[in-house]
């Protein structure tokens, strides 16, 4: 017979959505970019939204900055969206800012690839759970690439297995979000803003 924290494990493992698809509310977004402009951060004119999804965050930034480019591992449905696997990007140099809300088990991956393929000064723009900080393995990422800004949500923000939020709603009450901001080539410590 299985315990009970054996089931509970294979119940969340099961209710995962198959490629970690939680999609943010475009809410979380407004808000980032608005503490940006408080702190005098203006958001680069070149955006590329990397993990679209169904283009939640991607119809925010289309209000903010003149070009973006969309992709994402599978389709799903967002128009222009460019079927590409992020991690397997050869392309370097990228002149512009990547910004997304990756899959959480990919996340290190994805800021070790977009520290790698960004031009120097570019910022590669997160959306992650807080502990995301946690671990050792990150520690020696974050000591090769310290964000510059970390920008913690005061109030709990939503995202939604398979972009439904009416169905789903997983960060009510339980996790707290913070847009982690790194800039290519900085080296100092981070600083934590509260939005």
């Amino acid at each position: 017979m299985k315990s009970k924290n054996m089931l509970a494990t294979n119940a969340t493992k099961e209710s995962r959505q198959s490629e970690d698809f939680y999609a943010t509310d475009p809410k979380a977004l407004e808000i980032f970019l608005d503490a940006l402009n408080q702190d005098g951060i203006e958001l680069p004119q070149i955006v590329w939204e990397c993990a679209v999804g169904m283009g939640h965050l991607a119809d925010v930034l289309k209000r903010h900055v003149r070009t973006i480019h969309v992709s994402d591992i599978v389709e799903r449905g967002y128009e222009g969206t460019r079927i590409k696997d992020f991690l397997q990007e050869t392309r370097y140099g990228f002149n512009g800012t990547i910004l997304t809300n990756p899959p959480f088990k990919l996340a290190t991956q994805f800021v070790e690839k977009g520290m790698e393929i960004l031009k120097d000064g570019n910022m590669l723009i997160l959306f992650l759970k807080i502990q995301f900080l946690e671990s050792k393995a990150r520690r020696e990422l974050f000591r090769k690439y310290p964000p510059k800004f970390i920008y913690v949500n005061s109030e709990r923000q939503h995202t939604a297995k398979d972009g439904n939020f009416t169905k789903y709603n997983t960060s009510i009450g339980t996790l707290c979000f913070c847009w982690f901001v790194w800039e290519k080539g900085y080296k100092g410590e981070p600083t934590v803003r509260w939005v």
